[in-house]
């Protein structure tokens, strides 16, 4: 404050006529929306009169934000500023709950009675939204090598007045052959993507009031000639299935059963008498005519009807036949033969 002191000398006109000198400690002011902003002044004067002080907002057509006497307001407040303004006695201008609306450059005049020329000021104001953490939006996360242009959209919810930088692997991206920004640098579009491209990406967007930092994503670069080429194709569903079935199937083993013959019944008698229409001779047995059958064993042929199960087998299909006498009362002497 001494360094402004010093300088604060009243202005002393030719002729003798004095005026208000105001000085500016800082021209530029930055605030954020729901914060306060302190536009301060410093005058001088040899009176000893209250100045008269008054504040407006300069856009497109002036704006009268306050008008005081010493820090007694005059007159009634515009409803945009009630219970906002704030007037101190050196003429520096308090602002509460800042308003994107209160942004511009603010006029200051300051006067005393006495003095037949008023002291002037300006500064400038800014208010800003901070920002929200930003994020990266793309339309994929894995690209094959030397495929087409591949895009990165940094965006964000809240922020005003930003700008915005973008980092590969933690270090600053430009403008080159195949990293484009849009006029903004709002969008990176990477072209003809390379394996070298295979690597970590972030933004930072930045205005007056703060700075934010997106989380990093990972571009995936695969080559054309690996198995990738299926996957980055969105093929890895199809390819999971293949392997689990492959993995799983095994072809299933049908085991060949040999045909069966049917149960054929024969007549059991001597080579030497044997014909091919001769009935089973009768035998006495003990006083009683037995006859004596032969009963061969054969697996059933399934392509055979049941009608052939009854059917007499051929001599020449038989390598040997068990022969059994069958009696009335009891059975006889088991015996074996053998047809030539």
């Amino acid at each position: 404050m001494d360094a402004f002191c010093t300088s604060n000398f009243v202005h002393l006109l030719p002729g003798g006529v004095l005026a208000v000198n105001i000085t500016v400690p800082k021209s530029l002011i930055r605030g954020t929306v729901g914060g306060e902003a302190v536009l301060s002044v410093l005058y001088s004067s040899f009176s000893l009169d209250l100045p008269v002080i008054k504040w407006q907002l300069e856009k497109e057509k002036s704006v009268t934000v306050v008008q005081s006497i010493g820090t007694d307001i005059i007159g009634t407040l515009r409803p945009e500023y009630r219970d906002r303004i704030l007037v101190f006695e050196n003429g520096t201008l308090l602002l509460h709950n800042l308003r994107l609306s209160d942004d511009g450059i603010y006029e200051v005049e300051i006067s005393i009675t006495d003095d037949t020329f008023t002291g002037e000021g300006s500064i400038t104001l800014t208010v800003d939204e901070s920002i929200s953490r930003p994020y990266i939006h793309t339309a994929a996360l894995s690209v094959l090598e030397l495929s087409e242009n591949i895009t990165l959209n940094c965006s964000h919810d809240n922020g005003t007045r930003t700008s915005y930088k973008w980092f590969k692997g933690g270090k600053p991206l430009a403008n080159v052959t195949r990293f484009l920004m849009s006029p903004d640098q709002k969008v990176l579009t990477i072209t003809r993507v390379l394996m070298a491209d295979d690597d970590v990406y972030s933004c930072e967007v930045e205005n007056p009031v703060s700075v934010m930092t997106s989380l990093p994503i990972r571009l995936t670069v695969y080559r054309r000639s690996s198995l990738y080429i299926i996957l980055s194709t969105g093929g890895i569903f199809l390819l999971i299935t293949l392997v689990t079935v492959c993995a799983c199937w095994t072809p299933s083993k049908k085991t060949k059963h040999p045909s069966r013959k049917p149960l054929s019944r024969v007549s059991c008698h001597s080579p030497s008498s044997h014909t091919g229409d001769e009935l089973p001779k009768r035998t006495k047995h003990k006083g009683i005519n037995a006859v004596t059958s032969l009963y061969v064993l054969q697996k059933k042929d399934p392509s055979r009807d049941d009608s052939s199960m009854n059917s007499g087998g051929s001599p020449s299909e038989l390598d040997s036949m068990l022969c059994f006498t069958n009696s009335p009362k009891k059975p006889t002497s088991w015996s074996t033969h053998r047809y030539i």
